[in-house]
């Protein structure tokens, strides 16, 4: 994962993890300004990394990986 290009929008390529963590989530390729805002009315989340600590991700991620 670490060609982080494929994850981020152009002008984020080069910073590193850490700074990503804190961006806006729409700082991720395919999440626009809108998207992001409903994200941040529904969830409140913001931050690229309060959508990776979302319980609402966990519990997802434990469903699929439980399902498999």
């Amino acid at each position: 994962m670490a060609d982080i290009a494929k994850f981020v929008d152009k002008e984020h390529e080069g910073k590193s993890f850490a700074e990503i963590a804190d961006l806006p989530v729409e700082a991720l390729q395919g999440i626009s300004p809108r998207m992001a805002g409903l994200l941040d009315e529904a969830l409140h989340i913001k931050t690229v990394r309060d959508l990776a600590e979302s319980k609402y991700v966990a519990w997802a991620q434990a469903i699929v990986t439980l399902a498999k």
